[in-house]
């Protein structure tokens, strides 16, 4: 009987540090639970456009697996940041329009249910309960957890790292098949979209597997006895990611991404500076609009030298976590368990991994370490920094205040003292060092002030009676001012900054009801064009404003560039895309897309041109008449190109090219697309045009339906020839024409073409990414005359 109450009686303490550990969680999430400020940069750039994006298609009944929106097409099926594969799709299935609160609530959730798993992991421990709620409110708020909230999927890798690692000591510790069947889904979906932190969460977690196998004295009688907990986790997982990873990698291959050389990756690297922010929070001004961000990666170091924002080197993680970590092994590496043992191995391989090129070490991690060159930026080591240290963190306070330190209190407070001395001593050296000391002197202050408090309060618990400590009113209190203490003090410290908090209003413009006059105007000169039969004209937006880019993915209109990390390599060499369009003197021209009175703009279908200065500051090739000026709008001047073709086209003959010389010297000065397409491999079949003369051209052409995945033209021509769509080739668009299977050419270097025969025919683009993916990788492992397979037994109805 007494047993049973003691189980309830743990499980009711267990259910109170939860509830606490959600009301403090509560309180520092505030701002954006409220409304009042929302998540900016890429949370609302990228991510919101990629959900509201999600929306449309749901709600409308059409697959969000391609969008045209954007770089000329893009297969969104394959973009890890696309959040197809992620839970933030159920705000776009159940919310035709998810508001910037609900997607910044969503990813303070992602918070909160990482910060819940590491206290259920203490629990299973038998960590005191202020031991508990610290951990959950480090992870929750911690380093970058707190200063990179913009990052919507490394906080979602971040959160399934936590449940993954909960779930995978459990299994291993219980040996249950069902315990692995939940850390392998976990780990599935941490890694089924994947960046560098499901990297590193991955080596987290197979780390901890050979550790669990080893710690003992007979490692093949653990393995023996934990294979089928892994064999269920691991089969489960698999099942999760082997498709869309699959998807992903093959992208990959063909983007923008798919190699990252050493230089670009050293220059991500974390300063070793920034590790002073452990100790004090804003060191370097990131949070402060009123101060010039000093930190090692602006102009008062070395300008250039690297390419971090000034937000990604904040590593505070609150003052009472950090002392406490560092007096808890100041009492000697044995008294420390081995578990935690592993987890202070792992933040160490962290660290260096984070610091990068500033360790000799980078250069092996680079090149040998598998997965390491997929990324270009090791500083994001700091999110698993953040996480490890919050295990630490409940580590380190369950043995302040579970063991006694009567006659060795002593040393690790002087070791402790002194460390916290000497890094306030070094910001103040280095502040000195830069001028920057009349900034730096107070939020220095301020963070003494915080470590001091957090020294006394360590001192106090040491000297606690460890039986009241563990019930009673004494228990209440400590849970409660110890949480108190750690959520103030990373409230303050790492509370919302122009970083990560901003007003909504900034951003009215990605609403879907928006009044902005820009978005009003170009939705009705478009809807104007789209009654055209073969007409659906795409915009350039140049540097209106950082969340622009992406907007047509939004209002539903299609855009010659966006915003996006991750895109086609030869569009982007073709037409000078870059990630992004910061500001419109970053647009760059091309060979093949010199100008925008060009052939190659004109083919893009580029009718209308926003720019936030006069078009001919950007393109100063422009002579008067080139493009027409349309209106003048609060964001800026839209411009109209006349000449801009038709998305479909009837073209009666083919001509062979080199696709690299074009993209190396761009289009011949002769060429007409609407009379010749230019094929790289135009088949024993082709109709190849006559030398020195043109084939008559005569054709109706009509553009019945457009779709994500699905396009359907009518043609009726006079004559064979090719039927030109003016959107991206990709390998996994398929085709018929009047229902038979057809080839879809590669054409004019970026564009598909369909050759027909003369009279009516019906042409059907579909995009079918399984059997494209499927085909493609047949042909990688068996070579290119490897048979297709014609009735792929695999029809999703989503891919139409």
């Amino acid at each position: 009987m007494s047993e049973l109450v003691s189980r309830r009686s743990l499980r009711v303490r267990g259910l109170l540090v939860f509830a606490f550990v959600a009301l403090l969680w509560a309180w520092m999430a505030l701002p954006w639970l409220s409304g009042d400020v929302t998540i900016p940069y890429d949370a609302k750039a990228h991510f919101q456009a990629q959900i509201q994006f999600l929306a449309n298609a749901l709600h409308r009944g059409d697959s969000p697996f391609w969008t045209p929106n954007i770089f000329g097409g893009s297969p969104q099926i394959a973009d890890p940041q696309s959040l197809i594969f992620s839970p933030a799709i159920l705000l776009a299935l159940f919310d035709k329009a998810p508001s910037f609160r609900s997607m910044d609530t969503y990813v303070l959730v992602l918070l909160l249910t990482g910060g819940l798993a590491f206290a259920q992991f203490g629990r299973e421990r038998g960590w005191h309960p202020a031991a508990q709620v610290a951990a959950a409110l480090v992870f929750a708020f911690g380093a970058s957890a707190s200063w990179r909230l913009q990052h919507v999927g490394q906080v979602q890798s971040l959160s399934c790292f936590a449940v993954s690692f909960w779930l995978l000591a459990r299994a291993l510790e219980r040996a249950s098949w069902r315990s692995g069947l939940a850390a392998g889904a976990a780990a599935g979906v941490m890694v089924v979209t994947p960046d560098q932190i499901d990297l590193l969460g991955l080596y987290v977690l197979v780390g901890y597997t050979i550790w669990f196998a080893l710690k003992g004295r007979e490692p093949w009688v653990a393995l023996r006895r934990v294979w089928p907990t892994l064999l269920a986790g691991g089969v489960v997982g698999f099942a999760i990611i082997a498709l869309p990873l699959l998807m992903t990698v093959l992208f990959s291959e063909v983007s923008n991404r798919a190699e990252i050389d050493y230089g670009e990756a050293a220059r991500g690297s974390l300063h070793p500076a920034f590790l002073l922010t452990a100790f004090i929070g804003d060191l370097f001004g990131a949070a402060d609009p009123k101060v010039d961000f000093w930190g090692p990666s602006s102009a008062a170091w070395a300008p250039g030298s690297l390419t971090l924002s000034q937000n990604m080197g904040q590593v505070y993680v609150g003052a009472l976590p950090l002392l406490a970590v560092i007096f808890w092994l100041s009492g000697g590496i044995r008294r420390v368990s081995a578990e935690a043992r592993f987890v202070l191995g792992a933040l160490l391989a962290m660290i260096i991994y984070a610091v990068g090129a500033y360790t000799p070490l980078f250069p092996l991690i680079f090149h040998w370490l598998p997965g390491t060159d997929m990324f270009r930026r090791p500083a994001d080591a700091t999110f698993m920094i953040g996480a490890l240290m919050a295990l630490l963190t409940g580590f380190a306070v369950n043995a302040i205040l579970s063991e006694s330190y009567t006659g060795a209190l002593l040393r690790p407070l002087a070791i402790t003292a002194i460390l916290t001395a000497a890094a306030c001593a070094a910001a103040l050296g280095i502040a000195f060092t830069l001028g920057r000391l009349g900034v730096a002197w107070p939020v220095i202050a301020v963070g003494a002030a915080w470590l001091a408090s957090a020294l006394v309060l360590l001192g106090l618990l040491t000297r606690l009676d460890r039986r009241r400590v563990a019930a009673g009113p004494m228990l209440a209190l400590l849970v409660v001012g110890l949480g108190l203490h750690v959520a103030v003090d990373i409230r303050l410290n790492n509370g919302p900054n122009e970083s990560t908090a901003t007003s909504p209003e900034r951003y009215a413009v990605m609403e879907p009801n928006t009044d902005n006059d820009t978005i009003a105007y170009l939705k009705a000169v478009l809807a104007r064009g789209h009654r055209e039969p073969a007409r659906r004209d795409r915009v350039e937006l140049l540097g209106s404003d950082f969340h622009w880019p992406n907007l047509g993915m939004i209002h539903g209109f299609d855009t010659a560039f966006g915003y996006n990390p991750l895109h086609m390599a030869e569009f982007t060499e073709a037409t000078g895309a870059r990630d992004h369009m910061g500001g419109a003197l970053d647009r760059t021209f091309t060979p093949m897309f010199p100008s925008f009175r060009s052939t190659f703009a004109d083919m893009l279908g580029v009718r209308f041109i926003v720019s936030a200065i006069p078009v001919e500051r950007v393109d100063r090739s422009l002579k008067p008449g080139d493009v027409t000026l349309l209106a003048r709008t609060r964001d800026g001047y839209i411009y109209e190109n006349p000449r801009a073709l038709p998305r479909v086209l009837y073209v009666p003959a083919a001509r062979q090219a080199s696709f690299a010389s074009l993209l190396e010297e761009g289009l011949p000065a002769d060429f007409d697309p609407r009379k010749v397409v230019l094929l790289e491999k135009p088949g024993e079949d082709a109709i190849v045009a006559p030398a020195g003369g043109d084939r008559a051209a005569k054709a109706q052409v009509r553009l019945v339906s457009y779709a994500n995945t699905e396009v359907v033209v009518e043609v009726d021509a006079a004559s064979a020839g090719y039927v030109v769509l003016n959107d991206v080739w990709h390998p996994w668009w398929r085709a018929t024409v009047n229902d038979e299977q057809a080839d879809i050419l590669k054409a004019n270097v970026l564009f598909r073409a369909v050759q027909i025969e003369a009279g009516k025919s019906t042409i059907r683009f579909s995009f079918r990414p399984l059997d494209g993916a499927i085909a493609e990788l047949r042909e990688k492992v068996l070579g290119p005359e490897a048979e297709p397979e014609t009735n792929s037994l695999i029809n999703l109805s989503m891919v139409r």
